[in-house]
């Protein structure tokens, strides 16, 4: 896989990791801080504090944390040399982009509102997920 989309998923999976822990830190102080507007369509807390906030008992923040931190872990340059981590990589960012899709259906159908937060964290699970399947396209078969 080419230097640059390696560098790109990295890049990709640390601005998922800093979104995704500050809305863990949101979600945990209860702040009031959080950065977005609070229109009828744009709206991080109506998000945020939706039925839809949490997964399996779990914050959708704290979530998407913990997976951020592995998916960064795995696009760490010792990761990429290991050709045994490129399906699991893979694998586990495609989950992600279920998810995704999961999540903007809630915000779109289901709280009618969207979080500016959260949709980075969105387009950066999808840009990564692009990257790695055009990498392993272009990969040399073993």
């Amino acid at each position: 896989m080419p230097g640059w989309l390696r560098s790109g998923a990295l890049l990709l999976a640390v601005v998922g990791l800093l979104a995704s822990a500050y809305l863990t830190y949101e979600h945990f102080t209860a702040s009031a801080t959080l950065a977005c507007p609070e229109g009828e369509v744009l709206n991080c807390a109506k998000v945020t504090e939706s039925r839809y906030a949490t997964f399996l008992g779990l914050p959708v923040a704290l979530v998407g944390l913990a997976y951020f931190v592995v998916v960064t872990l795995l696009c760490l340059p010792a990761a990429w040399r290991r050709p045994d981590l490129d399906l699991p990589r893979l694998v586990l960012v495609g989950v992600g982009v279920l998810m995704v899709f999961y999540l903007v259906w809630a915000e779109l159908f289901g709280i009618g509102a969207i979080c500016l937060w959260c949709t980075v964290i969105h387009v950066a699970t999808v840009l990564m997920f692009i990257l790695l399947v055009f990498g392993r396209a272009l990969a040399p078969r073993r």
